[in-house]
């Protein structure tokens, strides 16, 4: 009966250790951290670092995270010890994915646009007839009566406000009808709209609706050419002209252009989300803010946030993208709320369905795409051997001749780059997400919880000693019995 209670109690310890308690009490002590090929972090090293620095927080999270940045740095420095070309085409295109991806929907996205691109008699009839036009005008302002200052309480002050503009409207407008092109510099010169006057008077490419009634009616009436009489609108008077296309052929064809590609954009887009039924999952936030805390875990998770037909969006294509993208967006995610994270994952479910479609139409970059993305690749590598003191040429002067005197020199250099990030003396800078993926993918690398955990209270350990050792100096009593106090007097018989 005892040894049965004995088993019972041994068990119920070890529950209430938990888990990670369990799992170190059978293996042995912990004494690494982290390895990357045949490389090795000590607990002792991590702890010396992070316990010696004030400013990194000695928590597991912190710790395996620092972990793994000095996996991914060792595995940089190794491949070029061995004398990897990291500047080659396959390395650049799945480091600098985001560009790649970027490039690539845009191309896709010229092919769509090149079958709406217009021919001169279209355009010509478009800007006769179409639902889009421009228009030009000169604004006389009669300022609202909450704005014209002590004359809005003076109704006579503001009716000969009123009648002044007028006058000077009606002045200018024989001018107008007969500048034709030239109209554009009466409105930089009487115009008292502040936004079109530098533009000539141009209001842009406009639809019916877009102004208020007034304006509206009067300059959709215009031929081109043609210049309208004065108009009383709420924010004063107008001479409204519409231009020939011949004065704004090619900034009415921009403009035109602009406009469609952005319809067709949306309408390819929204086409997508229907056509492939796209649904958000009802846990897909509670994931999603659960990935940005802890985006190592997030690389690996099969979590779907999104399904559609023939396939699904799940953590990790989600963990890819935020790779991708501002890191700003990483710090606004934990406040957002479900339905600002749901349009959020269907945007970026949309976007992978753009690339998909993008592949399967066999989708090319250019010539000049490709130098685009070796450049922005090159410029990170030269900024990461900078970083490290570490390149090519500094390997082959002064690593040594062996392949393992140029590990060694290499790996020294990355410890002696945390070491001085950890001390206040660099700037720490993560491998680019994508760069350290593909080392990741060709190396046998691994960081065990056990020895992060061992770590951190190994840091404590240093962080307290070197607290103290940095206070008050200890006191230690003297040799022999207590002082007396001569401050206390005997009191009187």
């Amino acid at each position: 009966m005892r040894r049965v209670s004995l088993v019972l109690f041994a068990l119920t310890s070890l529950t209430l250790l938990g888990c990670n308690a369990l799992r170190d009490a059978f293996s042995p002590r912990a004494d690494v951290v982290a390895r990357a090929d045949d490389q090795t972090l000590t607990v002792e090293r991590l702890a010396g670092w992070a316990g010696e620095s004030k400013q990194v927080p000695l928590d597991p999270v912190t710790m395996g995270r620092v972990s793994r940045y000095w996996v991914e740095y060792t595995l940089f420095a190794e491949a070029l010890a061995n004398g990897k070309n990291l500047r080659d085409s396959a390395t650049a295109a799945t480091a600098m994915w985001p560009v790649v991806s970027r490039l690539k929907w845009q191309r896709f996205h010229d092919r769509i646009v090149a079958r709406q691109n217009l021919t001169p008699q279209q355009l010509d009839s478009t800007y006769q007839a179409g639902p889009y036009r421009v228009f030009q005008h000169i604004l006389f302002q009669v300022a609202p009566p909450r704005a014209a200052g002590p004359a809005a309480s003076d109704p006579n002050a503001v009716a000969r406000i009123d009648a002044q503009k007028r006058r000077q409207a009606e002045q200018v407008l024989p001018q107008a009808r007969t500048a034709g092109a030239r109209f554009g510099q009466l409105a930089a010169r009487y115009s008292d709209d502040a936004t079109s006057k530098v533009e000539g008077g141009s209001v842009g490419l406009s639809t019916r609706g877009q102004f208020v009634p007034e304006f509206d009616d009067a300059a959709w009436q215009l031929a081109p050419g043609a210049v309208s009489d004065v108009v009383k609108s709420q924010f004063g008077y107008h001479i409204i002209r519409r231009p020939p296309l011949a004065e704004v052929r090619d900034s009415f064809r921009i403009a035109l252009q602009d406009r469609m590609t952005r319809h067709v954009d949306s309408l390819y887009a929204d086409s997508l989300i229907i056509k492939r039924k796209v649904e958000v999952v009802s846990r897909a936030p509670a994931y999603a803010k659960a990935a940005v805390q802890d985006i190592d875990a997030a690389r690996s998770s099969n979590r779907v946030l999104a399904k559609y037909r023939g396939g699904s969006f799940k953590v990790r294509d989600f963990a890819r993208w935020l790779n991708a993208l501002d890191p700003q967006i990483l710090s606004a995610l934990p406040q957002a709320n479900d339905d600002q994270i749901n349009q959020f994952l269907k945007s970026l479910t949309q976007q992978q369905l753009m690339l998909e479609q993008a592949d399967s139409a066999r989708v090319a970059l250019t010539a000049d795409d490709w130098q685009r993305v070796r450049d922005e690749h090159d410029s990170t590598m030269v900024m990461i051997t900078s970083l490290l003191n570490l390149s090519p040429e500094v390997l082959r002067d002064s690593a040594g001749k062996t392949p393992a005197e140029r590990t060694n020199f290499a790996l020294a250099r990355v410890n002696d780059y945390f070491d001085r990030v950890f001390h206040g003396r660099a700037r720490f800078f993560p491998l680019p997400a994508f760069l350290a993926d593909t080392l990741l993918a060709d190396a046998s690398w691994s960081v065990d919880a056990a020895g992060v955990r061992r770590a951190v209270e190994r840091g404590q350990e240093i962080r307290s000693d070197s607290t103290q050792a940095s206070g008050a100096p200890r006191m230690t009593p003297a040799p022999g019995p207590a002082p007396i106090d001569t401050t206390r007097r005997q009191a009187p018989r």
